[in-house]
């Protein structure tokens, strides 16, 4: 290769090369990590750092007396945050348990407590 076509080469590989798509990480909870909470809240938000697939992604509750019924997850604001919907909760420490494949199939898991103070 002469010496003059490999800068070309490396310069047009670095122009036109798409940049790899992470995993969707956890930005933001709704409710907060952590926190208690006076009124209890209506539903689980979680914000990612990019979109998420809901068909391969969920969101599991679990409180004082068990598993929360909460339905499908479902996403908002072009696919970056995936919630579901809570019944009327009782006073008590919940945990939420979340498992995200981003849509580049990167799959991203976690877990987060929040309780609800009479």
């Amino acid at each position: 290769m002469n010496r003059f076509f490999r800068p070309a080469v490396l310069a047009a590989v670095t122009l036109f090369a798409r940049p790899a798509l992470a995993h969707a990480f956890l930005t933001h909870a709704d409710p907060a990590v952590g926190s208690e909470q006076h009124q209890p809240p209506s539903a689980v938000t979680i914000t990612f750092t990019e979109p998420v697939e809901p068909s391969f992604s969920t969101i599991g509750v679990t409180g004082p007396n068990g598993a929360i019924d909460t339905g499908a997850p479902h996403t908002l604001d072009d696919g970056q945050k995936l919630a579901v919907t809570l019944p009327k909760l009782a006073p008590g420490t919940y945990t939420v348990v979340w498992h995200a494949t981003s849509v580049d199939t990167h799959k991203t898991e976690g877990s987060f407590t929040f309780t609800v103070v009479p």
